[in-house]
Order: structure tokens, then sequence, then C-alpha cells
């Protein structure tokens, strides 16, 4: 079974209801790690060696945030700018990553309509996240496609709870063989997965 490392930063995990229902939902299952930024590093003071010994002993690593002004929270990119290192996770004897998994799991406000061409913000979640893509690329790793929570703010108790399942499946599914993904933009989404569809909720 693979182990997953989750990366979580939220500045403001108590007032999320939908983060805080995700994070519950897979804190006791086997073989993940959840990792908290913020409450592991409230004034930014990160321990790399700490975060590179975590990264060593798993196998699958997942950035979980909110989408913070197309991007992510700013403790989680200064843990990208200085845990990430020339030398070790990228450059000409920069292997430690090789191999492994990266995707993002995040949450927004807005719905799916609106991240396209013809909505208010013009682009794609897909195209926001280029930067994390490249960045799990150029440490050899595969990257997969976000699993994400739009629209949160008109979420039902039923539309999260299922949202709830369907990360508990996504994280059995990377621990396991049976997760076929699509190559390139064939999948926008882990959330279309056929795997993932017992449960509708767009």
């Amino acid at each position: 079974m693979k182990k997953i490392l989750i990366l979580f930063a939220h500045p403001r995990y108590e007032q999320s209801r939908t983060n805080r229902a995700l994070i519950e939902g897979i804190r006791n299952m086997e073989g993940v790690t959840i990792h908290d930024l913020y409450e592991n590093y409230p004034e930014f003071n990160i321990d790399i060696l700490t975060e590179k010994d975590l990264l060593t002993q798993h196998d699958v690593m997942i950035w979980h945030h909110p989408f913070y002004w197309y991007s992510c929270p700013p403790l989680m990119k200064q843990w990208i700018d200085i845990v990430l290192e020339f030398g070790w996770a990228y450059g000409p004897d920069g292997n430690a990553l090789v191999g492994k998994t990266a995707l993002n799991v995040m949450t927004a406000g807005g719905s799916r309509a609106v991240y396209c061409a013809e909505g208010r913000n013009h682009y794609t979640i897909r195209e926001f996240l280029r930067p994390f893509e490249q960045t799990a690329r150029l440490c050899g790793m595969e990257y997969l496609p976000p699993y994400a929570v739009m629209g949160t703010h008109g979420l039902t108790r039923d539309d999260l709870n299922a949202h709830v399942d369907q990360y508990q499946e996504l994280i059995r599914s990377l621990q396991g063989a049976d997760m076929e993904v699509p190559e390139g933009d064939a999948c926008q989404f882990l959330n279309d997965l056929p795997i993932l569809q017992n449960t509708k909720t767009e």
C-alpha cells in the first residue's frame, strides 16, 4: 500500500466548513499522514530537514489547500520555495522525489463555470495550477489532475458528505494500483473519474 502525505495549508482552518470536513474524513485512514503546515509552522519557520524526511517516507504527495488568489496560501508557497532544493529535489543530482506522485486537492468558492475562457476568471483551474504541475515534473514526479471542490459557499450538507466520500475513495485509489487517469487534457479533474462517480456532486 502506498503511503500518502497530505501537505495541508489553510490559515483559517477552523472557519472552513469544507476543508474541516475533508480533513476529518481522511484523518484516521491507514497509510495517510496529515501534515498541517500552519499548525506546525505558525511563524513560517519551516524545518527543511523534517520536511525532506517526510517526503522521503511517502510515495504520494498531496498539496491540499484553498484556492487563494488563483494559487495557494503563502506558507505553502514558501514550503515549495525552500524545501524543494536544487541538488536534492531537482538539478543534476536532485533525484530524491523521482517516481513519486503529486497532485492538488483544492477548494474554491467559485463554480467550474467561472473558470474557463468564457467565465469571469478567463482561465481554467488546470491553467492556474501549471506552476504546481511544472514543479512536480521538474522534480521527476508524476503529476495528476486536481481533485477540486468548487462552489463551496453553496454546498449542501449532502453535497459536502458526497465530496468527503469521494476524497476517501480517491485516497484508497491512490494507495492501490487500480486508478487509471487519462493523459493530457482528457481529464481536467479527478472528480470526473468513473471510480469517483458513485456519488455525483457537480
